[in-house]
């Protein structure tokens, strides 16, 4: 490439953008990207990764779930050895919170207090947006004592859900929603809020003391025109100084060592490992036709469509 600029396409989820532009820029101060530039794409993380299955060309995938990746070493446009890293192909942590109104004027902290009659909580659309699947698995594992009482985390999702006034189509989305005056609390990437108080919005957030280890995977395309650069920047992501951007940008690093914002262990953190993995919940609860969340939303009369602003039953 010597000569010329390589141009690199990272596809992502919406939520690291301003992460991402930081790394970015990071990264072109070295001399493995001093030459290289970007094209970036944003959105939730299911609508992208079927993007790129349908032919977005992508460098670099980075998404929320596990299983937006593994869609993509199905079509092979991941090699299938992606996660055989130290840190299994993630790049970042996170939890899922609680965020509230600036003082939190009604006193919402728990699980239980989000499903209280007149609480409206803001969550995006299951079947586009991974924040999504993350804050219902949450709930649900929480509720169910990770997943040892089905029959309890099932009867808190549809109470839970039917607190939802809308569903947009990605947290970021949702994140607009709720500081744009729409609902009491917002379930979130525990980043999200720090994201929002760092930009000066008025919230308040609960580190629930039960919720889910939250890890983001990040590969790249086995189609890449660019794999020397794209695998330049895979290892720059992990570095040192790209981890402590992710952690200035409130989210946990990945690897050990790494500067910046310490982060409290909630007491009963669990993980997707803890719920039967992505394989066995995406098909039990996020399969459009026969999934348990697909069952509550249509109970509830929820459109199970990817899209934005789904409303919620009598527009609540």
């Amino acid at each position: 490439m010597a000569g010329r600029a390589a141009l690199r396409a990272l596809v992502a989820y919406s939520t690291p953008q301003a992460a991402y532009e930081a790394v970015i820029k990071a990264f072109q101060a070295t001399p493995e990207g001093r030459n290289v530039k970007f094209t970036q794409s944003y959105g939730a993380s299911g609508d992208q990764s079927r993007a790129v299955a349908s032919g977005l060309k992508a460098d670099v995938v980075a998404f929320s779930l596990e299983t937006d990746i593994t869609r993509l070493v199905t079509a092979k446009l991941v090699a299938e050895d992606w996660n055989a890293d130290a840190t299994k192909g993630m790049v970042t942590d996170s939890v899922v919170v609680i965020a509230t109104r600036k003082g939190n004027p009604k006193g919402i902290k728990t699980w239980d207090d989000l499903v209280r009659p007149g609480v409206q909580v803001i969550t995006p659309n299951p079947f586009a947006s991974g924040g999504a699947r993350w804050n219902i698995l949450a709930g649900y594992g929480a509720k169910s004592n990770k997943g040892a009482d089905k029959t309890a985390g099932l009867a808190y999702l549809e109470s839970l859900l039917r607190n939802v006034p809308v569903q947009d189509n990605s947290a970021r989305a949702s994140l607009q929603t709720f500081v744009g005056g729409k609902g009491d609390a917002i379930l979130a990437y525990e980043n999200e809020a720090i994201f929002a108080q760092q930009h000066n919005q008025p919230l308040d957030y609960t580190v629930p003391d039960a919720t889910i280890l939250i890890e983001n995977p990040v590969a790249v395309t086995a189609n890449s025109e660019h794999p020397t650069e794209a695998k330049a920047f895979l290892a720059f992501l992990h570095s040192q100084q790209g981890q402590k951007i992710f952690a200035d940008n409130g989210y946990r690093p990945v690897e050990q060592g790494v500067g910046g914002p310490s982060f409290p262990t909630p007491a009963q953190l669990f993980t997707i490992k803890d719920l039967g993995g992505w394989s066995k919940v995406s098909k039990e609860f996020f399969d459009t036709a026969s999934g348990t969340v697909a069952a509550i939303e249509k109970k509830l009369g929820v459109s199970t469509a990817s899209g934005g602003g789904t409303p919620s039953p009598s527009g609540k």
